[in-house]
Order: C-alpha cells, then structure tokens, then sequence
C-alpha cells in the first residue's frame, strides 16, 4: 500500500510493539500506534508506485483484502536509505513475487497530510509491459497473488479509491505522451507536461495564467522524422528492414530529426542515409508532409524527400547499419501493400505521383491529401483491412 505503510519498520517502538490490540494480528501495531509514529518523524513520507502493464495494456490493480480495505496499485514505503526504484522492485518481490526492471518515472505527485499525520512524495514508475508467461502467472480471472487483477484503464479507473485514480489517469496520460506528469492531492498542475486537461490548458492560456516555462511544458508535443523516396531504374521503391517493430514490416530509409541538436528535416534526411545504407546523397525536393495523430500520443511529421534513382552502381554500394536493418529490398508499387503500413504506402503513392507530375511538396494526412474527404472503413466481408495507425517503435 504505497499510501498508507501498514506498519513501521520492525527496529522502531512501535514495530516491536508485543502486545495487540482487539481485532488486530498478534505482533502487529494498531493502526493508531502506526500513524503516531510516522506523525512523529520529521520528514515527508516517501512512496513508490508501480504502473505494472500487461502486452494488452491493462493495469494490475490490487483487489481489497485484509489489511487493504480498499483497491490499491502496487507499491511500498520508500525506508531508510533506499531509493524509490529499489524499494519498489523489493516490494513488488515480497507482495507480488514479481521481478521486473522498474521502469522509466511518469510521475510525480505531492499529497498533504493524511490519516497519518504526514504529507506524501510518491514517484510512479512504469513496469512492463510484461512478457505474457509473467504476466498470465500474475493475474488470473479468479486473481492472483495479493488479488492481483488485470483491467483495461477505464474499469481501473473505476475500481481504485479517489486518491489513486487521477495518478492512475496521469501517469498513463505521461506513458503515451512521453512526458511526465506533476500532480498535487490528485491534481494535475499548471505547467505539468502530461495530465493537464487540455480545457483547462487552454483556459490558463486565455487567462494569461502561464509564466514562458510552464507554457513550454504543457503544450502538447510532435515526433518529426525524415525519410527519403528512392526507385531504381525499373520504377521499385527502396525499403529497409527494421530489427525492432514486427517482423516482416519494411520502411522508408529514414528516421527521427536530432532537433534539440538543431538539426533540420533536410540534413537528418542525409545523415540518416548515411547511417542507414551507406550512402552519403544529398536529398532532392521535398515531396510531402505527412501528419499522423493518434489520441493520446504525440503528432508524428514526416518530411519526405525525393531521393532519385539508384543506379546499378548506387545499389551495389549499400552497406546496411549493422542491428538497426536486417535488409533492404527494391519493391514494385504494388507490392507495397503486403509490405509497409497502410499510411505510409498512401505517402510513398503519393510523393510517387508529385515526382512523376512534377507537383508539391503536398500537405498529407495519414498519407491522404489535407482536403480531401475522409474515408469510409472497409466493410466486413470485403477483405479490406482496417487502415488504423498504430505507434511505432524506435524512432520511425
């Protein structure tokens, strides 16, 4: 119970209370003998939880049961001189038997004092998503150790106490935003990078209640890359094999824009070439612009360049990154469909069309044009697959 310790360390008074009170465990403290304790001691109380994800992305939420009288995360008391990260990965060993790296922190959040007489720093910290083996020993549908359950985020929600879902909603807002969230009593603050609803963002906005800093942080954020289009002399496209991502799923040589180095779109383009295939070739027009959004996530942009044709010499000179490419290949357009993403085949199409036309650069979303109409999802029955972008790994 990260919140709530339920009982001080073994080498204090009251953790070596003999006696108990009625309705308490022989050896126990009383709750009150628990929270004169820690009012007493002079420093904030520390406390570490877990967002523990399953591959699905459900939660592991900690039914109520004897001493916790309500749903909780897991989680412990940070003590002594450990830090957050090691008193979690100790208490999710001791109460759930689970070993996992403790992952990246996704927030931070300050509560006053409470039944125990003492405000509360509590860190939050990813772990997982686990492996299923691990995870389906976890959890069950009857419940695992310690009632463990496994949730989908709306029904956690739901299920935890009012002072853990709103960290519960922020922490998982940081996760897909790739930011981090800064809450006090469960409330997210101004300037809070993750968490903040963007109503009341915009409204701080409107009342000028934002100093520079604070503005920077809590506007939303986009992920931009370069990539370049080339063909062979046959009209086939370039693809590149990733190592990360799922297997079998090929993309443009391109990749993230190193912009905190102020590198721009056109010579991330070349670099990434460079790194990729071996080849050090200037990029020709810009071809498009593509906006992708999916909720919950940052925007990714991506600047496409028009790279030419390889020749046979330009081919043969290929050297692939070693563990970033497995391989390359020259695909023929309409192969592209089995091959990459449905958006990026509608990007690749498109800039096909702008070179060939001499037109451009084009304003792309999701690889449609800007103002075009929105597409019907296909039909069942019709073979046609849902076009539903999805987050990338690495840093396509």
């Amino acid at each position: 119970m990260p919140d709530r310790p339920s009982a001080p360390p073994s080498d204090s008074p009251a953790g070596r209370t003999p006696g108990h009170a009625p309705g308490h465990a022989p050896g126990r403290p009383s709750p009150d003998e628990v929270r004169l304790y820690y009012a007493a001691r002079p420093s904030p109380l520390v406390a570490a939880t877990a967002i523990v994800l399953d591959p699905a992305g459900r939660v592991l939420v900690l039914a109520p049961s004897p001493p916790r009288a309500e749903a909780e995360l897991p989680g412990t008391a940070v003590e002594d001189t450990q830090t957050p990260e090691e008193a979690l990965a100790r208490g999710l060993e001791e109460e759930l038997g689970l070993s996992a790296p403790i992952g990246r922190l996704l927030a931070v959040e300050t509560r006053r004092p409470g039944p125990l007489g003492r405000s509360l720093i509590a860190h939050v910290h990813l772990v997982g998503p686990l492996p299923p083996e691990q995870a389906g020993a976890l959890a069950s549908a009857d419940g695992g150790p310690a009632g463990a359950r496994w949730l989908v985020p709306e029904e956690a929600y739901a299920a935890l106490p009012a002072r853990l879902a709103p960290r519960l909603r922020a922490a998982l807002a940081a996760l897909y935003a790739g930011s981090l969230a800064h809450l006090v009593d469960g409330v997210p603050q101004p300037g809070s990078p993750a968490g903040l609803d963007p109503r009341r963002r915009t409204a701080l906005e409107h009342a000028g209640s934002f100093d520079a800093a604070s503005h920077r942080a809590a506007r939303p954020k986009a992920v931009t890359a370069a990539s370049v289009v080339f063909t062979d002399s046959a009209g086939r496209v370039l693809l590149v094999e990733p190592s990360y991502g799922n297997s079998g799923r090929w993309n443009l040589p391109g990749g993230g824009i190193d912009s905190d180095l102020g590198e721009t779109p056109r010579a991330a383009a070349r670099r990434e070439v460079r790194e990729e295939l071996g080849l050090d070739l200037a990029p020709g027009r810009l071809l498009g612009v593509n906006w992708a959004h999916k909720p919950g996530y940052p925007a990714r942009i991506r600047f496409l360049y028009d790279g030419g044709v390889l020749d046979d010499a330009a081919l043969a000179r290929i050297r692939l990154a070693p563990f970033e490419l497995l391989r390359w290949r020259a695909a023929p357009v309409g192969e592209l469909r089995a091959l990459v993403k449905p958006s990026l085949r509608r990007q690749i199409e498109a800039c096909l069309r702008a070179r060939a036309e001499g037109t451009g650069p084009l304003e792309l979303h999701a690889g449609r044009p800007a103002d075009a109409p929105r597409e019907r999802k296909g039909k069942k029955g019709t073979g046609e697959k849902k076009e539903k972008e999805k987050g990338t790994k690495g840093k396509r």
